[in-house]
């Protein structure tokens, strides 16, 4: 009865570090919303528009040393990860809101490059410790997986955009504050449940992995079409304001339900495996001792052949710094990445100057709903890859 209590807890912790694992990245994408506030830093540092270009380089520079990040995956825990990301997230983003608030006086230029480029690292920490344990512990299902957390990352934006127009009315300094103290508080929370756990071992486990990971979609595309809607409605404030953000907050921490179902569900079995287990272990137990040394030795065996005829690890499997550089597929994606995601950056970036250019005096409906079809583009891809790789 305590193995089958062990593997149903094991079942539900998997799931439980999901769950916190889209709530870390439905706050890390703070990486994509220097418009919401770049205009705030231009006026208070007297900056001009090449300038403030330059801290929003500095911003995505500090993404570029996520390579630290990933060499640390390797060798340190998932929590120490999460605790070095979200304590330099706080650190970059929170001197930028005593900038913001006016708290302090502007810092020098160049003291604010490296604010933002720690800001902009911190992200990097957050993505690599849930993107690495959340694959790793749903090996059968890495497109879904890595569909919904990257979309979830796309939705952050609109998050912290539309609470912070319906909480603070698009205030600069109330959103730093958001950027600083959210991350921090559910990275914090992460610490305690996301852990690396056996993947599924059966048909039946992975059947009921697509099927949460249907329920985790399904929650996704609700939470993107009810950001739209409250972008388009346009009604912003009051009662109407404090509404949209409760039930953002419910739908939000509605997945909490998915590892409680499985707890009890694999409890359940887990009772009803162990009544059986118990009738039949009298007559059976010396032929299952000996069944078992059996398999362990020709599973060691055969293991160890496959291992000498086999030098490199396939597509699918982990990979080495070293093994995946040499690799076509990395760079592939590398050179998409250099080509593809410095233009998105670009706009994202600028959004905010744009828009004021154009003669738009709230520019955040724009950086909310670039957020938001960037959600479908990432959850659409995860979900096709995983088709045509099966």
């Amino acid at each position: 009865m305590g193995f089958q209590r062990s593997i149903s807890s094991s079942s539900a912790l998997k799931w439980l570090g999901f769950v916190t694992a889209v709530w870390v990245q439905s706050i890390s994408g703070n990486n994509y919303t220097f418009s919401n506030y770049s205009g705030a830093l231009k006026s208070l540092m007297n900056l001009n528009q090449l300038e403030l270009n330059n801290l929003s380089v500095a911003k995505d520079v500090g993404k570029a040393f996520g390579i630290l990040a990933g060499l640390a995956s390797d060798r340190l825990p998932t929590p120490v990860i999460l605790l070095i990301g979200c304590f330099e997230g706080l650190l970059g983003y929170g001197v930028q809101w005593l900038v913001v608030s006016r708290t302090i006086q502007p810092i020098p230029y160049w003291q604010m490059c490296i604010f933002l480029c720690m800001g902009g690292n911190s992200t990097t920490w957050m993505n690599t410790a849930v993107l690495v344990t959340c694959i790793r512990n749903f090996r059968r299902n890495r497109g879904p997986v890595s569909g919904i957390l990257k979309g979830y990352v796309g939705l952050s934006t609109a998050i912290f955009t539309d609470l912070c127009t319906a909480l603070f009315s698009n205030d600069p300094a109330s959103f730093l504050v958001l950027l600083a103290v959210v991350p921090f508080a559910v990275c914090l929370t992460a610490v305690f449940f996301l852990r690396e756990i056996p993947p599924a071992s059966s048909a039946a486990e992975e059947n009921e992995e697509t099927r949460y990971f249907t329920i985790f979609n399904i929650v996704a595309v609700v939470v993107a079409v009810y950001l739209q809607s409250y972008d388009i409605i346009g009604i912003k404030t009051g009662v109407f304001s404090v509404a949209f953000a409760s039930i953002l907050l419910f739908l939000l921490a509605s997945p909490i339900a998915i590892p409680f179902h499985s707890f009890i569900k694999s409890l359940n079995y887990g009772e009803q495996d162990d009544l059986e287990g118990r009738i039949q272990e009298p007559l059976l137990r010396s032929e299952i001792a000996a069944a078992e040394k059996e398999v362990i030795v020709v599973a060691a065996v055969a293991a160890e052949e496959e291992e000498k005829k086999r030098k490199k690890p396939v597509l699918g499997e982990d990979h080495t710094i070293m093994e995946a550089v040499l690799t076509v597929d990395f760079w592939v994606l590398f050179v998409s990445f250099l080509c593809g995601v410095g233009t998105g950056l670009a706009v994202m970036n600028n959004m905010g100057q744009i828009g004021l250019a154009l003669g738009y005096t709230n520019v955040s409906i724009f950086v909310s709903m670039t957020s938001i079809w960037g959600f479908f583009g990432r959850i659409l891809s995860g979900t096709l890859s995983e088709y045509f790789l099966k």
